[in-house]
This record gives structure tokens, C-alpha cells and sequence, in this order.
């Protein structure tokens, strides 16, 4: 395609790609290139000030073959159709790739949450799952929290259609609270997921765990989590970068004293003993592993060609272009797509909606051991396929997941 491709140009471009080695049927692949349902809706919220703001809302159901739609919901300033429709489509491959019964889905809202209070976001996400409630319920499409959401906006949500309902629904939303039907392990999952099939790969490449160095691309949710296990399991972690800056030191960063840091002054920036550089310059130190695990296209192809890792692991959503595809490939670093990368998440929230619908919940270690199983099993396919077919692990995660979606389709047929 001429110019820069948007998000869900993307998507399509790899789907492309995975359907040269699975050949599906005309009608099948055309099914695939385009979502089941998009709904946009106007969210209006009172302010503090007593006026009335107008935000946009979008909920995506991709592909629901396989079972119900899963997705996450997001509140950023850079959400719009195109984006939403794009993490739909890989929420359904990734669902299909760690074999759980889910479509795929997302959601969010176009807004700056950071300067909105406590009470705006409130009503905001009350008026927002209002709108969206002809799509949402627990047979149907499950939201999860996603970009600048968390656990108590999935409570306000679950309340909400709970009050539209009439009784209490736990089984709407995932990643919630424990009191309210949350499950344990949760908040850590997708987190434990990267490192589980972190650790799968640098077994498969020969490496060594102990001393190994690590670069990290957001230290959020997800980033954090993974410097603090990584750093316990004696890796080294010596680069970090969040939205407001990046730090650097070839000797290894204190995990605890950088989250101190953070918590104190809202950015890792200025952390000592580390030195302050960009972005870029970060990409380009030399480093065993890296970890995107912030926004949507960090590595393009203007930082690719710098790029001194081994393996990159994907904790975000869509952190690679196409056009940086290519050239990492070229490189012959070992990637572990996002697909496949942060399917923890999901995972986990497949078991929170199964122990919500069967009102018996598990304990921490029975969610742990079984999460690491199903990421383990789901490494292991994809690895099997890049060996056999020859392909970059990418393509062969998406050979995996669209074939699984493609043959539900297929068996399912079409109705009427």
C-alpha cells in the first residue's frame, strides 16, 4: 500500500501474509478482512464546572465464531474507529492462539482521563456502558480494562449494567475487584504471561536467565511488573522509558528505588545512578532483550534499522510497524509477537468469567499454574509452525490464530 498505513491497514497487511501460507477460501479470507459489528456512540458527560461535555465512544465485536466477544476498554485522546477495529481484530487472533472459547473485541472512549477528576470519569463510564449495553453482557461481548482503565472503572461498569439489568452481573466485565466477583492474579497477568513465554525463548535460543540484560518500553501496568519479576530472576534490567522519558545504566537499574522514584515525581526521569536520554537512543544501546510495552507503533522504521537486541518480546498492543517488521526481520531478531506476547490478560480473564459464571472462584496458585500452561502450550504451537513453515514468529502466530478462527467460520457456515 502507497504511504504510511494506519493501524488497521496494518492488521490487514499481516492477515495478508498469514493467508499466503493457509490459502483460505475467498470467502472466508474476505469475511476476515472486516468486522462484524461497529457501533460509535456519543458519550455526554457532566462536568464539575456544570457544563456538558460530548465525547466519542466505539465498541468493536470483530469476530465472535468461536464464543463471545473479549476486548479491553481504553480511554485515550488518540482512540478512534480505526484504531479500536484493529486491536479488535488482534484480540481475535489472540484469543484463537491461546485456544480459549472467545471472539475478539475493544473499546474505548476519545478523552484526556488524566485531567478529568475522580467523579467525571465516573459518569463517563456510567454514560458510556449505558451506550454500549445493547452490545455487552456475559454471553454476548465481555469488556476488560485496557489503557487508562483499571479495576474500579470495570466496578462502575459491571454496577451499571447490573442496574440495567435489574441484579447483580459480575460475569459483564473482567479484571474487577475480588470483592465483586474479581479474580485473584489478575492484575499481574499479563505481565506473567510476557515472562512466561519470555523464558520459553530464551531456553529455546540458548540463553541464560541470570545476568541476561533487559530494555523495557513503558513502565505501567504491565512494564513494571515485568522489571520487578525479571530483576528477581537475575536479569538485568538497564534501560526504562515511560511517556515522560527514558534512563539508562549498563550496570542495572534498582527496580523498587526507580517505582519510588516514579511515585514521587510521575515520570522514571531523573532516577539516579542512570543517565537521561531519549527514546531513540535507548532503542539503540545493546541490550539482550527488549519489551515494548507501552503504545502503538513505538518501533518504526525510523528506530528499527539502531535496534541491538536478540529477542523482543511485545507487552503492547500493535508496538511494531510493517515497515519495522521487515527490517527487524532482516536482522534475525527472535520476536514474540504481541498476539502471543501479552495473551496473558486475556487468559486470565477467560478464567475470572468462567469462575463468575460457575459463582466458585480459585486460588492464586491454581490461576498461576494454569496460566502458565495454556501460554507454554501456546509458545510451543507457534514455534512449531515458524520451524516448520519457515516464517518469522509473527507470521506463524497469525497462521495460527486466523486458521482457528477461519475453521470455526468454516463449520459454522453461513446463515441463513
Amino acid at each position: 500500500m502507497p504511504g504510511k498505513m494506519n493501524c488497521f491497514e496494518e492488521v490487514l497487511a499481516r492477515l495478508e501474509e498469514a493467508n499466503a501460507c493457509l490459502k483460505l477460501p475467498e470467502n472466508i479470507y474476505r469475511r476476515l478482512q472486516q468486522p462484524r459489528r461497529s457501533l460509535i456512540v456519543t458519550v455526554p458527560v457532566l462536568m464539575d464546572n456544570g457544563s456538558v461535555e460530548y465525547f466519542n465512544g466505539y465498541r468493536v465485536q470483530y469476530d465472535v465464531a468461536r464464543g463471545p466477544a473479549k476486548g479491553g476498554i481504553r480511554y485515550h485522546p488518540t482512540v478512534n474507529l480505526d484504531e479500536i477495529t484493529a486491536l479488535a481484530a488482534l484480540m481475535t487472533w489472540k484469543c484463537a492462539i491461546a485456544d480459549i472459547p472467545f471472539g475478539g473485541a475493544k473499546g474505548g472512549v476519545s478523552c484526556d482521563s488524566t485531567k478529568m477528576s475522580r467523579d467525571e470519569i465516573k459518569r463517563m463510564t456510567r454514560r458510556y456502558t449505558y451506550e454500549i449495553g445493547i452490545l455487552i453482557g456475559p454471553e454476548s461481548d465481555i469488556p476488560a480494562p485496557d489503557m487508562y482503565t483499571d479495576e474500579q472503572i470495570m466496578a462502575w461498569m459491571m454496577d451499571t449494567y447490573s442496574m440495567m439489568k435489574g441484579y447483580s452481573v459480575p460475569g459483564v466485565v473482567t479484571g474487577k475487584p475480588v470483592c465483586i466477583g474479581g479474580s485473584r492474579g489478575r492484575k499481574t497477568a499479563t505481565s506473567d504471561g510476557v515472562v512466561i513465554v519470555l523464558l520459553e525463548a530464551i531456553k529455546e535460543l540458548g540463553l541464560n536467565l541470570d545476568g541476561l540484560t533487559v530494555s523495557i518500553i513503558g513502565y505501567g501496568k504491565v512494564g513494571a511488573v515485568v522489571a520487578g519479576i525479571l530483576e528477581l530472576n537475575g536479569a538485568k534490567i538497564i534501560g526504562l522509558a515511560d511517556s515522560h522519558g527514558a534512563i539508562y545504566n549498563p550496570k542495572g537499574l534498582d527496580i523498587k528505588g526507580v517505582s519510588e522514584h516514579k511515585r514521587e515525581s510521575k515520570s522514571i526521569a531523573g532516577f539516579r545512578p542512570a543517565e537521561d536520554v531519549s527514546l531513540d537512543e535507548l532503542l539503540s544501546r545493546k541490550v539482550d532483550v527488549l519489551i515494548p510495552a507501552a503504545l502503538e507503533g513505538q518501533i518504526n522504521e525510523k528506530n528499527a534499522p539502531s535496534l541491538k537486541a536478540k529477542i523482543i518480546c511485545e507487552g503492547a498492543n500493535n508496538p511494531t510497524t510493517c515497515e519495522a517488521d521487515r527490517i527487524i526481520k532482516e536482522k534475525g531478531i527472535f520476536v514474540i509477537p504481541d498476539i502471543l506476547g501479552n495473551a496473558g490478560g486475556v487468559v486470565v480473564s477467560y478464567f475470572e468469567w468462567v469462575q463468575d459464571l460457575q459463582r466458585y472462584f480459585w486460588n492464586e496458585e491454581e490461576i498461576k499454574s494454569q496460566l502458565k500452561k495454556i501460554m507454554t502450550k501456546a509458545f510451543k504451537e507457534v514455534l512449531e509452525i515458524h520451524k516448520e513453515k519457515k516464517v518469522d514468529m509473527r507470521t506463524a502466530a497469525m497462521i495460527l490464530g486466523v486458521g482457528r478462527v477461519a475453521e470455526a467460520i468454516s463449520v459454522r457456515g453461513l446463515y441463513p
